[in-house]
């Protein structure tokens, strides 16, 4: 894979990306995926200034390998975030839930790699008219926050790749080597993985919602708070609450009222699986164990080779 488009840009051994989230992607799973020659993000979105400090210099500490944050633009403190960012010569920055306008240039113009999740072939052409590097299409079958589209992955990828020649990271339900594969049939020239990174040893999510998301069946969660900003949640307590004020009409902000604060934290940190707001993708019917990262990134890769093998192979003989 070593003249894939993904891996010479990143400076990585295989086209597999470890997605930025919340409450769950700090140094340590970071490192484990960089280290297993995956690129390992750390996950800005839920994480004071000060803290990312501090897991950037535990990062540099625990890999040499190449490494990248990921920054949510909905947050606050951005300005402090992109300067410590730059500050500790981050190398890879991806960017989400915002236009790309605003930081690629600032992100470029110091030398750093710079990709943008999108939800659309539309936002692709903008991000390419920003000027970044990558673009990672995401579908909705995705967990945490996604686009109001509601457009599938396996549709998104191909529009998206007709819209753009730049480097594309397929996102969302991908936790196998096969779907990998598939993917990059439809082109894709990598993956991005969110919800089997989740339940990694290393993850930083609360070992009870691990035991939770592995637990999970076909239909466990669903897309919520469309009028705010869309999120997949886990069906629970919290979710029914959500969905029974959804449905009576209530107003923006009612809603954030219920929202309220640290919502997320309360559930992937700290474990409350009723109250807490569970965010995972709907690949994690798939997900049935705890895994080391290192474990999680080489199965989907063997994977990956075993069907590439019986695809070319056997199957057309």
């Amino acid at each position: 894979m070593t003249m894939n488009k993904i891996c010479k840009l990143f400076n990585i051994e295989y086209p597999l990306v470890q997605a930025g989230m919340v409450w769950c992607s700090g140094w340590k799973l970071a490192s484990a995926v960089s280290n297993a020659g995956g690129l390992g993000l750390i996950g800005a979105g839920s994480m004071h200034p000060e803290t990312l400090e501090e897991h950037i210099l535990k990062i540099k500490a625990a890999t040499d390998k190449p490494y990248g944050v990921n920054v949510p633009l909905m947050y606050p403190e951005q300005e402090r975030i992109m300067n410590i960012i730059a500050k500790h010569k981050v190398p890879i920055v991806f960017t989400s839930a915002g236009s790309p306008k605003k930081w690629t240039g600032w992100l470029k113009d110091r030398g750093i790699t710079v990709a943008h999740v999108v939800s659309s072939s539309v936002f692709a052409e903008k991000s390419e008219a920003a000027g970044v590097d990558a673009v990672v299409a995401e579908g909705f079958e995705a967990g945490g926050h996604n686009g109001r589209e509601e457009t599938t992955t396996f549709t998104l990828i191909p529009s998206v790749r007709k819209a753009t020649s730049l480097p594309l990271l397929a996102a969302g339900g991908i936790a196998s080597g096969e779907v990998m594969l598939a993917a990059m049939v439809l082109g894709a020239d990598g993956v991005q993985v969110g919800s089997a990174f989740v339940v990694a040893e290393e993850s930083s999510a609360h070992p009870a919602f691990k035991q939770k998301v592995v637990a999970l069946g076909e239909g466990g969660t669903k897309l919520a708070l469309k009028r705010l900003a869309p999120v997949r949640l886990v069906k629970n307590q919290f979710f029914e609450q959500v969905d029974a004020a959804e449905n009576a009409g209530k107003g923006m902000e009612e809603l954030q009222e219920l929202l309220g604060r640290g919502r997320a934290k309360k559930g992937m940190f700290e474990g409350d699986l009723d109250e807490g707001e569970l965010e995972i993708g709907q690949v994690s019917a798939q997900l049935h164990e705890i895994l080391p990262a290192s474990k999680i990134l080489e199965k989907m890769i063997s994977e990956y080779q075993a069907a590439k093998q019986d695809l070319l192979g056997e199957r057309f003989e």
